[in-house]
């Protein structure tokens, strides 16, 4: 196998985010060309068109023009971000100017590195092709079962997995400088399967991983629409619990619509800090409504947040913890930080809605 048994995170040599909090400069911007899905996965909220629908949230692909204007944007920071994730809810290649996109981020200056993931339906020449030459640094290709029927029960999709693998095939001899990542969650594994992964994928990629279902968004029981136990973090690991979120002080999250959620896990549009649409990028990152989410969890009061206290991210995914930190930070926060005492904090409680109207 020529891939690395790696996950699509890098878990080594990360900062040590205690040393830079607060930064002047996010690390990561996600921004979502698209928060709709071909696909209605059980085990994610935008598979559940009813759910969605409760929310009120924009359903559609981001417009080229207010992409271009979060880049330009991004301009008014002291440096480059480190990395633009251009995926979130949806699937990004529903976004027919996706390649357009890729270009012009890259090009702009703003943005050391590129990635997006995808469910795998349009890696066709024709799709790729313009995306590879645009400057994509890297591709996460979700890959949910080993044959049509797990597809079918678990996405609900008709999917041609014959013509996907041999579309792999085609994306990794025509790659160029891009890395390809492939990971699957090992629960849409039947017996037999995990090799069968490994030798069908295992020369065709960069890296490749068998993740776990995780129980990451905040208001979804991921149990309960999968029928799975879930007994392991993402990544194998022991799960272990966690009071300081720490991606709102490193990332922030562009919806298609311009709003912009202080995490990338907020599907039911709870964590709501700005509009890019009537302000910028930097003072959305600045705002009061993002840094009283941030004090919010320095002082230890994560879990009287309706939607951060029920997010599984920070017991079964989280790469980075600051708890040992949160005293010094808090304390170094309130000196660098001015904020109005009656802004709150967003979040909400949400009531799911019952499977049966999904």
């Amino acid at each position: 196998m020529k891939a690395q048994l790696k996950p699509r995170i890098n878990l080594e040599d990360r900062t040590a985010l205690e040393t830079v909090i607060p930064l002047e400069t996010p690390f990561v911007v996600f921004v979502d060309p698209s928060s709709a899905c071909n696909f209605k996965c059980t085990f994610c909220p935008t598979g559940h068109r009813g759910m969605i629908a409760d929310t009120g949230r924009f359903q559609g692909a981001m417009k080229y023009d207010l992409f271009t204007k979060i880049i330009d944007d991004l301009g008014e920071f002291g440096k480059p971000i480190k990395v633009l994730r251009m995926y979130k809810d949806g699937e990004p290649f529903l976004n027919k100017r996706l390649a357009d996109m890729i270009a012009y981020a890259k090009q702009s200056g703003h943005v050391d590195y590129i990635d997006t993931t995808t469910n795998g339906t349009f890696l066709t020449p024709e799709r790729m092709g313009p995306v590879i030459e645009a400057g994509l640094d890297k591709i996460n290709i979700s890959v949910d079962g080993m044959n049509k029927n797990t597809y079918q029960r678990f996405t609900k999709f008709n999917f041609d997995f014959d013509g996907f693998v041999e579309n792999v095939k085609w994306v990794y001899a025509n790659k160029g400088d891009m890395e390809i990542s492939i990971k699957i969650p090992g629960e849409l594994l039947e017996p037999g399967e995990r090799e069968k992964f490994f030798d069908t994928f295992g020369d065709h990629c960069d890296r490749i991983f068998v993740e776990n279902f995780a129980p990451c968004w905040p208001e979804f029981d991921i149990e309960k629409h999968t029928g799975v136990k879930i007994e392991k973090g993402i990544y194998q690991q022991e799960i272990s619990n966690t009071e300081t979120c720490p991606y709102i002080f490193y990332s922030m999250s562009v919806n298609p619509d311009g709003l912009v959620s202080s995490c990338f896990l907020d599907w039911a549009r709870d964590l709501i800090i700005g509009d890019v649409k009537t302000q910028s990028i930097k003072q959305v990152w600045n705002s009061d409504k993002m840094n009283a989410l941030r004090l919010q969890h320095l002082e230890g009061r994560r879990c009287e947040n309706g939607t951060c206290g029920s997010c599984g991210q920070l017991s079964h995914c989280l790469p980075d913890n600051v708890d040992a930190h949160r005293p010094m930070l808090l304390e170094r926060f309130r000196e660098m930080v001015k904020l109005d005492p009656d802004i709150k904090a967003p979040g909400a409680k949400r009531i799911p809605s019952p499977v049966a109207a999904e």
